[in-house]
């Protein structure tokens, strides 16, 4: 019975993948973020806040 579980569980590259998939994306995003905060002018700052 069990064999035929562990036959259908994604080899642990699959596991490996579905999360570089999420992590790296995610990243960029963060760090977009934070260079928009710290390097955006001024005056597109305060339409942000409206």
């Amino acid at each position: 019975m069990w064999h035929a579980v562990l036959e259908h569980i994604p080899d642990m590259w699959v596991f490996l993948n579905a999360f570089l998939v999420f992590i790296i994306p995610y990243t960029i995003y963060k760090v977009n973020q934070k260079l928009h905060h710290y390097g955006d002018p001024p005056w597109k700052k305060d339409n942000q806040d409206e």
